[in-house]
């Protein structure tokens, strides 16, 4: 897999920054967010995570909305 180019790090880092702000916004740790919706806390982590040279998947992020009640554009609106 390619290096990410300035812009592609910028945006992953935006979208990790987001959805610990939205799960934040739930008021649920990552861990009790992981239990209430049975997954594990370690793939919040992922989510949530810089350091992570692969980001998520629009397909995860969706699944992420779902989770918490809000549309991908809602998610993409920040």
């Amino acid at each position: 897999m390619a290096e990410l180019d300035k812009e592609d790090v910028l945006l992953k880092n935006q979208i990790a920054e987001r959805v610990q702000f939205l799960r934040n916004k739930t008021g649920l740790s990552q861990s009790d967010f992981a239990k209430k919706h049975d997954i594990d806390r370690q793939i919040i982590n992922r989510w949530e995570s810089k350091t992570n040279k692969r980001g998520i998947t629009v397909y995860t992020i969706k699944r992420f909305c779902n989770m918490i009640g809000i549309t991908l554009k809602e998610f993409f609106d920040f």
